[in-house]
């Protein structure tokens, strides 16, 4: 059975099943495969795994679904090498699926035992949570909120089967109360709930077991990002190359007091690859020159717009006539176009310059926090929020746009309806200017001519795996500041070049 790292492997691009598209695939094998056998096999073998050789006492509580099914068949596998075993359950036996109602019946067949009873006595070496699985849509009621705070009270590491029980598993939001899991084992495929919002903070590590099931290539509309994914614009540069074959990327911002976030941008272009890179400043008293990188070569905003060709508009931008004028020249422009934060605002409170958006025949970016994609869409910060993949798919859908919303775990949507979530990145980001330097690195891909599906994964992977590589040199997470991350950035597109195809 093919088994992956998902939180931790960014090596290779993974499927992304919603609930409905999970259910189908199971109901294609179901007749065929033991899935349920599979999955408790699967999760024995992970709870093998942290438990280490030694016996054990072992927590199981089971829920009254499926998920349930799947501990009675762990807590069976474990039981036969002679760890301890606690079994809860405080259903009816009766009323489970078929399929559950035979894993129950083995379990008892073995000589185990159930309690409704919550566990007491010695603390355990592992606690699994086998109580709700993906289809839960409403918070957790009684007896089981009560074992789910016991889960997560429990003074020993938590294995979450499929997902952690709360967790919607298509949006990441918390339904109530919600486990928290050192790990979790998930199945077939990964689901939205456990990449985005609230779900790498309550899964844990999560494995990957695709229970022998082979997806068809052409099924999964969605996707984790990897490498892998735009390996085809990762070459190597011709030795007679010249700066005019790498492509001109202008940023448009910096009005008063926001220069840094148009100099943190232009800076971010130069070091991923951009043959020259233009800055029209707003200000008034803007300089002349980066001191900083003095490459860069700083020039009033319509020249800048006019040399562009890939361009950039929004960090540090404002709101004012003089902004809007800027972005109204910028849209005109059929060339690429890579919008953040003012630029966004503006478009939402002009919906006949968004129209505009929507049809241009080049290739436009979008890169939204949620607030603002809730401004463009017309709703709340927490609809959007609710719904962070559906969200993103209606703003590329209304926008005919490339669409990153930002957060964690980054939802990327196309015009056709394709979308992937990111799985680098890190609580570090949250700082200011870090939308400034994913946008300056996402005008780069585009000024060498990278297709813009393509420019703004690898940005929004390349900026996350950046802030990865130096908390694990210990430079973070807390303090981590955005310019901080353009270096590891540029050495980590270098080694992707660099690597074997």
């Amino acid at each position: 059975m093919a088994r992956k790292r998902s939180a931790t492997d960014t090596a290779a691009v993974q499927p992304i099943l919603r609930t409905q598209e999970i259910r189908a695939v199971e109901a294609l094998h179901a007749a065929s495969l033991p899935l349920m056998e599979r999955a408790g096999a699967a999760a024995f073998e992970a709870a093998i795994r942290m438990i280490g050789p030694s016996r054990a006492r072992v927590i199981v509580l089971c829920g009254p679904g499926n998920n349930g099914g799947d501990g009675f068949v762990l807590a069976r596998l474990l039981a036969a090498l002679g760890h301890e075993m606690h079994v809860g359950f405080a259903g009816d036996a009766a009323r489970l699926p078929a399929d559950a109602r035979a894993a129950f019946e083995a379990w008892r067949q073995s000589g185990g035992t159930v309690s409704s009873a919550l566990p007491s006595g010695d603390r355990p070496a592992l606690a699994v949570d086998a109580l709700f699985g993906i289809g839960l849509a409403r918070p957790i009621g009684a007896p089981y909120a009560e074992w789910v705070a016991w889960l997560n009270g429990a003074r020993c590491p938590v294995l979450s089967i499929d997902i952690p029980s709360g967790l919607d598993a298509d949006s990441g939001q918390r339904l109530g109360e919600c486990v928290r899991a050192a790990r979790t084992i998930t199945f077939i495929a990964l689901k939205p709930g456990l990449l985005t919002l609230d779900g790498p903070d309550q899964c844990g590590e999560i494995e990957l077991d695709a229970l022998g099931i082979d997806l068809p290539e052409a099924a999964p509309r969605a996707s984790t990002i990897a490498p892998a994914l735009f390996r085809a614009q990762l070459v190597a540069r011709a030795r007679n190359s010249h700066k005019g074959m790498m492509g001109d990327a202008s940023i448009i911002g910096g009005a008063e007091g926001m220069i840094g976030a148009a100099l943190l941008a232009a800076r971010a272009a130069l070091a991923l690859g951009a043959g020259r890179v233009f800055v029209g400043l707003l200000a008034a008293g803007a300089p002349r020159v980066d001191l900083v990188r003095p490459e860069l070569m700083l020039r009033a905003p319509l020249q800048a717009i006019d040399a562009a060709g890939s361009l950039a508009v929004g960090p540090g931008l404002g709101q004012g006539d003089e902004a809007l004028r800027l972005l109204e020249a910028a849209a005109a422009r059929e060339v690429p176009l890579v919008l953040d934060a003012d630029a966004l605002n503006l478009f939402a409170a002009h919906p006949v310059l968004a129209h505009r958006l929507a049809r241009r025949a080049a290739p436009n970016l979008l890169t939204p926090h949620p607030a603002e994609a809730a401004r463009l869409l017309g709703t709340t910060t927490d609809t959007v929020q609710r719904d962070r993949v559906g969200a993103a798919i209606e703003l590329a859908r209304r926008l005919a746009s490339h669409v990153a919303l930002k957060g964690c775990g980054t939802v990327l949507a196309e015009p056709g309806g394709r979308w992937r979530i990111n799985t680098s990145g890190n609580p570090g980001m949250a700082s200011a200017g870090m939308g400034d330097a994913l946008t300056g690195i996402a005008v780069a891909l585009l000024a060498q001519g990278w297709p813009p599906a393509a420019a703004l994964a690898a940005a929004v992977h390349v900026h996350g795996a950046a802030a990865d590589r130096l908390v694990a040199r210990g430079e973070g997470p807390v303090g981590l500041a955005a310019s901080e991350l353009i270096a590891p950035a540029r050495a980590l597109l270098n080694e992707w070049i660099a690597a074997p195809g």
